[in-house]
């Protein structure tokens, strides 16, 4: 039986450059939707939100098969916690990962937009669906291969708590 695909959205705030914007790539090639307000984002998807409290985890996959997923793509250093917390959806935060975008590389949590929904569905076990966003760019196998020990650890965790004590021990480990 096939699986319906995976809805991914991006809130695209056009603070990049359009000619480096993963977002804008991944509309050309088919794999998001670009909408360019908050208010547009799916209700009820899960939301990768550097302010979130709560992990991203497996657990939310059933949520992203339901629902989708959604990124927000603008510039962390001018983003509004208090607008941010009120994205609708459920918002959730990557655990620690490294860039692989020549833009950041090696750089810890400065993922593109592209890296962290492929992470996100990595995590999920939409595998197919991560390697398929990061198909399309030079560099994303970089960033799987930078990561593939997080990724699988993350990726057999329970929950949003194990999560949590999965990425301490990569950061005390300095991994």
């Amino acid at each position: 039986m096939q699986r319906k695909p995976v809805r991914i959205v991006v809130y695209h705030a056009g603070q990049c450059d359009p000619k480096k914007c993963t977002a804008l790539k991944l509309k050309r090639h088919g794999l998001a939707k670009i909408v360019y307000q908050i208010k547009f984002l799916p209700r009820g998807a899960v939301v990768l939100n550097p302010f979130s409290e709560i992990a991203f985890s497996p657990a939310d996959r059933k949520r992203i098969e339901r629902f989708g997923l959604a990124a927000l793509d603008f510039s962390w250093e001018h983003a509004e916690k208090p607008l941010l917390k009120n994205v609708r959806g459920t918002s959730r935060c990557l655990p620690y990962l490294i860039a692989g975008n020549p833009t950041n590389f090696s750089l810890p949590t400065k993922l593109s937009t592209a890296e962290a929904l492929a992470a996100a569905l990595y995590i999920a076990s939409f595998k197919e669906e991560a390697y398929r966003l990061l198909s399309i760019f030079k560099w994303g196998h970089t960033f799987m291969e930078l990561n593939m020990e997080r990724l699988e650890n993350y990726a057999k965790a329970k929950n949003s708590g194990e999560v949590v004590k999965i990425q301490k021990s990569f950061i005390k480990d300095g991994a």
